[in-house]
């Protein structure tokens, strides 16, 4: 959308605003900085980029507020479950708010007229239409230009491809426990100081969050990155021959539930981006006047 705006396809934007967790791949980082020169910088948007603190540090410091990322769970008695997610909306559209106030002018705790507003695009396209949702405040009014120009994620490639942009990579944590083994792949065979990162973060909270348990809130039971439930150093998240999954599935189906192979491999589809978030809603997010939304 951004490479569309500075070009004149879509009207140009007064700005984009990237909400940075802290613990986004090194890839994903320099892939921003080149878009802010070639891109935004020449055609006069400025690119924010916003912040609520780093999701790993937090996750690790007993002194800090932690929201719960989507851990998979190992109850004491051996069955399933996974912790809450509340990470999107504390460290991406949180933060992305407090930005779009400032812009606004009414930095919080200032109220914004009603007639106030920002018409703010979100890069949902065909394939992904069911994601597509409404702000949940009244000075956002999202838009979905790609569903627009009524293009798939394939004319988004093509285009990013015809700009030179063609390894453009996925914006999401290291961390993310909706990654598919695909993506685990990568990083344990492309980029070995973020593999040793992760695993070294999935070992840590085996015993859930830092602050919990300084509080004396301990999980009652284990949690793990990956959905096998088993420490990620160990993870089947290498890719299987048909028979290999067919022995996998039946133990999967006994142990955690009925697994989508695809799911598996590529990851949640409906992942966590802000306002396009997994499930029908994302969590609940106190607002800049502490009401639920």
């Amino acid at each position: 959308m951004l490479a569309l705006s500075a070009r004149g396809v879509l009207p140009k934007a007064d700005a984009a605003i990237f909400a940075d967790t802290g613990w986004e791949p090194r890839s994903v980082y320099r892939h921003l900085d080149r878009l802010e020169k070639e891109i935004a910088e020449p055609a006069g948007i400025p690119i924010f980029r916003v912040s609520a603190g780093n999701i790993r540090d937090d996750a690790l410091d007993p002194h800090h507020r932690f929201a719960s990322m989507p851990l998979y769970i190992l109850n004491q008695d051996g069955r399933p479950g996974m912790t809450r997610r509340q990470c999107t909306g504390e460290y991406k559209i949180k933060p992305i708010k407090k930005k779009v106030r400032e812009l606004l002018g009414y930095p919080y705790p200032a109220r914004i007229p009603r007639d106030v507003c920002v018409e703010q695009w979100v890069g949902i396209s065909t394939d992904e239409f069911h994601r597509a949702k409404d702000s949940d405040v009244k000075y956002m009014r999202n838009r979905h230009p790609l569903i627009e120009l009524d293009w798939s994620r394939s004319d988004c490639v093509r285009y990013l491809t015809s700009l030179g942009l063609a390894d453009t990579p996925k914006s999401s944590c290291l961390g993310c426990p909706f990654h598919g083994n695909a993506q685990w792949r990568s990083i344990r065979d492309e980029y070995p100081e973020e593999w040793e990162d992760v695993v070294d973060f999935d070992a840590r909270i085996r015993e859930g969050n830092a602050r919990a348990n300084a509080f004396g809130n301990r999980l009652l039971g284990q949690a793990f990155l990956h959905r096998s439930r088993v420490p990620l150093s160990e993870a089947p998240i290498d890719h299987v021959t048909a028979a290999e999954w067919a022995a996998r599935q039946q133990e999967v189906d006994e142990n955690n539930g009925p697994v989508d192979p695809e799911e598996l491999e590529r990851g949640v589809a409906d992942g966590c981006s802000p306002w396009s978030c997994r499930g029908s809603e994302p969590e609940p997010v106190r607002d800049d006047f502490g009401l639920a939304s």
